[in-house]
């Protein structure tokens, strides 16, 4: 087996994949979110149990994916508005 091929032996590269970031960012954002709910009701029995630092972990979770959804947002709209200046 060779690991490297010479230029002319080598196929294209693939075009890269479009995906949308914003779909998995909203799903963790949304299990955070419900982590978080049910860490508030449960809230003294996770003390008793020592874990009652889950509560801030799943307030930070939730807070990290609010903040990613707006970074993606914007550098969505951000290529947006290249592609439409360069467009016309």
């Amino acid at each position: 087996m060779r690991l490297w091929l010479s230029d002319s032996e080598r196929r294209p590269d693939p075009a890269p994949a479009r995906a949308d970031a914003r779909k998995a960012l909203f799903a963790g954002t949304v299990a955070w979110l419900a982590a978080l709910a049910f860490s508030l009701v449960f809230r003294d029995q996770l003390e008793d149990a020592g874990v009652g630092w889950f509560v801030w972990a799943a307030a930070t979770g939730a807070c990290l994916g609010v903040a990613g959804l707006v970074v993606v947002q914007l550098i969505r709209r951000r290529i947006v508005r290249q592609e439409r200046g360069s467009a016309g």
